[in-house]
């Protein structure tokens, strides 16, 4: 069942990249730090490093999930370079910072800064004007000096720190500068790549400074088994979502994105 249920997950964290450029860890992160805590008793090493386990195997999941899904979206010309570059480099930066940052506290400090920050960005899209509409014709501008590098660090850090990609503060920047959902979300994918590669590294290396043994299917906190499980499964995912890319209104794909996030947030308060 527990094989079972990580390939399902799977699938659906494929479909989520493709559509809403969430490369893993909102579906990810959730899923194994319920079941990881469910399965192992609080004096089992893995039970009491579960949320590190659960944010790091995300981080590993999005590098196929980002990669995969960016090609996607370059072949159905969705990307946009200039919003990309050097925004890019900025976020891998700040993903080094969060995610140093994140080993050194508690898997209960990460759980409820998860929660804070998706119940700040819900209500940032509900009440901001630009997030829910969209204008035709108008001509998208371009991100400012201080946007691209504070708010990249910013972004980078916070994103490995919590294990999810970046796309819920790339999508809702992207969005204010006149972008479609369509084309906001497909930017996502590949600004997640460097806060997926930088992450992953980062918990992999830092993990050899705990006296921890988690057990052999570990590099550092990057549980491999389920990494495995989680990417077959995405991979069908990524393939059952690749026909909808821009064929969801924008309307119902912004409402649709925030409903998201508002399921995952009430799934991370019930943990």
């Amino acid at each position: 069942m527990f094989y079972l249920l990580l390939t399902l997950f799977g699938c659906l964290t494929g479909i989520t990249a493709v559509l809403f450029g969430f490369s893993g860890g909102f579906v990810v992160v959730p899923l194994l730090y319920r079941m990881l805590t469910a399965s192992h008793g609080a004096d089992d090493p893995i039970g009491q490093s579960a949320m590190h386990i659960a944010v790091a195997t995300s981080t590993c999941v999005m590098i196929v999930n980002a990669l995969i899904a960016t090609d996607k979206h370059r072949r159905a010309g969705n990307l946009i370079c200039h919003y990309l570059w050097p925004l890019g480099g900025f976020i891998a930066l700040g993903a080094v910072v969060g995610a140093i940052a994140a080993v050194w506290v508690s898997g209960e400090v990460i759980r409820y800064a998860f929660i804070a920050y998706l119940a700040v960005t819900i209500i940032d899209c509900l009440i901001r004007r630009g997030f829910l509409t969209h204008t035709e014709g108008v001509i998208p501008r371009r991100l400012g000096t201080t946007e691209t590098s504070v708010g990249g660090v910013g972004i980078g850090a916070i994103a490995t720190f919590l294990g999810v990609g970046g796309s819920v503060m790339t999508v809702p920047l992207l969005r204010r500068c006149g972008l479609s959902m369509s084309q906001a979300t497909s930017m996502a994918n590949p600004l997640s790549v460097p806060v997926a590669l930088a992450g992953t590294l980062t918990y992999m290396a830092l993990a050899g400074f705990s006296e921890t043994d988690l057990g052999p299917w570990f590099v550092g906190y990057v549980d491999l088994l389920a990494f495995a499980l989680l990417t077959v499964g995405s991979l069908l995912g990524i393939r059952l979502a690749t026909p909808w890319i821009g064929r969801i209104p924008d309307r119902v794909h912004a409402r649709v994105y925030i409903g998201l996030l508002l399921m995952v947030m009430i799934s991370m308060c019930l943990s």
